[in-house]
């Protein structure tokens, strides 16, 4: 057996492992770069193995950075099966697609860009909407949790539920080799008890070897309560003095737990009765309706609400702006509204277009609820710059900025220990999907296990690791 690292490697995003076993080449994930521009080069970068020779794509989840690069993979010759849970192939779709528009968008853009400094060049795409269509195809066996997939003989898969976002899922891999049995456990990305809609992260197996993300591996989140108080406050002390407020958000899970909690303030009297919300984000609309049709990824509370008749996602304020005219219209809205709009990292989308019209004025906020990666508009005004640029003008940051971290869908530090203390003594843990330094840190809370830190494009041969 072969191990491969040819993604999210000593870097939080562009999560791709391959493992070979018994003459078959079978990817975990395939996800973009996300960040600076120095990631779309990345991303353009060839995978690091032949796609024509993948033989099968488990998907943990469809988060970009997990699932964006299917589309070049199957333009570049992939012709295998993706097997995700039915949440994941749903939420992937609008995710590519959305994906695919956006590359073409930034391909005119530097065609156009290119065109006005005298050159005749015309920059491709990524890949197209033609490219994600075809992709679907290979989307092919669904994968249930806790319920054991034959891949192929020899080799079987079982999805855990993960808790990360709906149909988020770990998978451990079963490889009988030789009449002896190895399991390998890849943990995608993990959440943790009691958040909201989504159920809790089941436990994991005990397994031979590790591959886990890190995120946040060198920290631990706020507890809830603090953190929806302060989320509260920081909304109502912007309401209370005429601004608005801006939240940049992640179109998947986080959207929808904001909408989940907002609803719960006003029903507890912790913010207004008649709040003006605006969900401005084609996508995230329609991930609220993929969250709808899947309630049986949901909480036992939230579930108790969706089966009593009742929308644990509405409430009187909230206004769905799906056509740009809609959105533009927002910005002549000088105070007293909630805008929700992607995309979390203020990398694209209708959120910079909020930001442009209301970062300059002292009596509004913006409310990041998410990670940020180095590199991108909202770690810069995360990080106190005074102006920044936005559609080429540079803009005064004046409005009050909270970070509210206890957002998160990731697990933190404690969470991710307990999670792998769950998986016995595994011989070898390999982190992924973090920060270097972040992973350093992590690697020495570890113990009973040999930790190893791959590099871009690292292979191991497993005999000597297990």
């Amino acid at each position: 057996m072969k191990l491969a690292f040819h993604g999210a490697d000593q870097n939080v995003t562009g999560s791709c492992h391959l493992i070979e076993a018994l003459g078959k080449k079978i990817l975990i994930d395939c996800g973009l770069y996300q960040g600076g521009r120095e990631m779309d080069e990345e991303n353009s970068e060839p995978f690091g193995f032949d796609p024509a020779e993948i033989d099968y794509l488990l998907l943990t989840h469809a988060h970009l950075d997990h699932c964006g690069r299917i589309p070049l993979l199957v333009k570049r010759g992939f012709t295998g099966e993706i097997i995700s849970t039915a949440a994941s192939f749903e939420l992937a779709r609008l995710v590519l697609m959305d994906s695919a528009k956006l590359q073409e968008d930034e391909a005119r853009y530097k065609s156009k860009k290119a065109s006005r400094r005298g050159k005749k060049e015309t920059i491709e795409p990524l890949y197209d909407v033609v490219n994600a269509l075809n992709s679907f195809g290979f989307f092919g066996r669904s994968a249930y949790y806790k319920m054991p997939l034959t891949i192929v003989e020899g080799i079987q898969a079982t999805f855990i539920n993960a808790g990360h976002i709906l149909g988020s899922a770990s998978i451990d891999l079963e490889v009988i080799e030789n009449s002896i049995k190895h399991r390998i456990l890849f943990s995608g990305d993990l959440g943790y008890d009691d958040r909201a809609i989504i159920r809790n992260p089941s436990a994991p197996p005990h397994v031979d070897i590790v591959v886990m993300e890190t995120t946040y591996g060198d920290r631990n989140h706020k507890t809830l309560n603090p953190t929806l108080d302060e989320f509260y406050t920081a909304i109502s002390k912007t309401i209370g003095q005429g601004g608005n407020v801006i939240i940049p958000s992640f179109a998947l899970e986080r959207a929808q737990e904001l909408l989940y909690f907002i609803r719960e303030g006003i029903e507890q009297g912790r913010l207004p009765h008649y709040l003006p919300v605006f969900l401005d984000s084609p996508m995230a609309i329609s991930a609220t309706e993929i969250f709808r049709r899947h309630p049986e990824c949901f909480d036992k509370e939230t579930f108790k609400i969706f089966s009593s008749g009742n929308d644990p996602l509405s409430f009187q304020g909230l206004r769905f702006t799906k056509e740009t005219a809609e959105s533009m219209a927002i910005n002549n809205i000088t105070g007293g509204a909630v805008i929700i709009a992607g995309s979390g990292m203020c990398t694209g989308g209708r959120v910079k277009h909020h930001l442009k019209h209301n970062l300059w004025n002292a009596h509004n906020s913006v409310i990041f609820v998410g990670y940020a990666a180095q590199g991108t508009l909202a770690r810069k005004i995360v990080d106190g710059a005074k102006s920044v640029k936005i559609f080429g003008e540079e803009i005064p940051v004046q409005a009050a900025i909270y970070t509210i971290g206890g957002f998160s869908a990731h697990a933190d530090q404690k969470v991710l220990l307990d999670w792998h203390r769950q998986t016995g003594n595994p011989k070898t843990t390999f982190l992924v999907h973090g920060d270097k330094d972040v992973m350093k840190i992590f690697a020495k809370k570890l113990h009973n296990t040999r930790v190893e830190i791959p590099a871009l494009h690292q292979h191991y041969k497993l005999e000597d690791w297990l």
